[in-house]
């Protein structure tokens, strides 16, 4: 589900996950260090690296709150229109 280059840019913002820990798409986020400031940065890498713009119903503190919320925001972006 979630792929290596997602898995790298997350752990850029997460000092209190260890290098060995796995990060699963249920992670708490913030327990891990994610505050609001590097939420703000983790925005931009995720718009640059995959070419897309968080709309604004998922610009909330659910959304960042795990991988697997973040994920869905971005796979429903990136999604080919029907």
């Amino acid at each position: 589900m979630l792929d290596a280059k997602f898995d790298a840019i997350l752990r850029r913002y997460l000092p209190f996950l260890s290098a060995t820990e796995v990060i699963d798409e249920n992670t708490s986020l913030r327990d891990y260090g994610l505050d609001s400031m590097a939420t703000v940065e983790l925005i931009g890498d995720l718009e640059s690296e995959y070419r897309i713009r968080f709309v604004d119903d998922l610009l909330s503190l659910e959304t960042f709150d795990t991988p697997g919320r973040i994920w869905a925001g971005i796979s429903r972006m990136t999604a080919p229109a029907e």
